[in-house]
Order: structure tokens, then sequence, then C-alpha cells
């Protein structure tokens, strides 16, 4: 007995057609939130976001590929845990680099609370 190859991808496009139909309504739902939110923009005025900065969170999508799982550094990376450097001195290399460490790989609004972050890292 064969099977069916083409009951598969309708069932995919079924899916597909759905999940389409679905967003649509949630973009209609939210319809006068984005409109407030696009004359705000243009309007200069900063649109307030739920997204907090988390120095934790941004370290183990960024960091950890470098620094380690712990922050305890490997290879030419440096530890995060036992820095001496002061916070000025971590501010300035998140702003400028240092070494394999590339600039600007912190947005600069979120610069101080990462150098805290990554001081307090020596402190526990």
């Amino acid at each position: 007995m064969k099977k069916n190859p083409i009951i598969p991808f309708i069932l995919i496009m079924a899916f597909g057609i759905g999940l389409i139909f679905f967003l649509s309504i949630e973009g209609v739902n939210n319809k006068g939130e984005i409109a407030a939110d696009k004359e705000a923009a243009e309007n200069g005025e900063e649109v307030a976001t739920t997204d907090e900065f988390d120095p934790a969170t941004f370290a183990q999508g960024k960091c950890i590929m470098c620094h380690g799982g712990n922050f305890e550094g490997q290879g030419n990376a440096p530890s995060l845990v036992a820095t001496k450097l002061s916070e000025d001195d971590i501010k300035g290399v998140l702003t400028n680099g240092r070494g394999g460490m590339p600039a600007g790989l912190v947005p600069a609004e979120n610069i101080d609370a990462m150098a805290a972050w990554v001081k307090s890292l020596g402190e526990k």
C-alpha cells in the first residue's frame, strides 16, 4: 500500500493558513496600541516598553561564548568574576572594547547596568 506524499504538505499549508488567520486577529485587537506607539515615535517621544534590561540574561546570550558558562574566563577571555577593574574601567571596556572584546557589544543606554552587574560578580 502506497502512502500519499501530498497529505503532509496539505496539513502544513492548513496549519500555516490558520496561523496567519489567528495572528491577523491578534493584530486587529492591538491596532490602537500599535497606532499610539507609532504616533509617539513620529513625534519624537520615547515609546514605553515593558522589557527591562536584565544584565544577567544579556550575559547569558552574549558573554558565555567567550568568558565561559560561569564567567570565570576561558582561553584568551579573562574572568569576569575575578576582575580587578573598577566599574568605570569596565564601562570603558564595554564602550571601546579591549583585546578580543569588541566595542559596542552592549547597547549604550545599558552600559551602566551591565558594568554594575559585572562588578557585582566579584562580590559574591
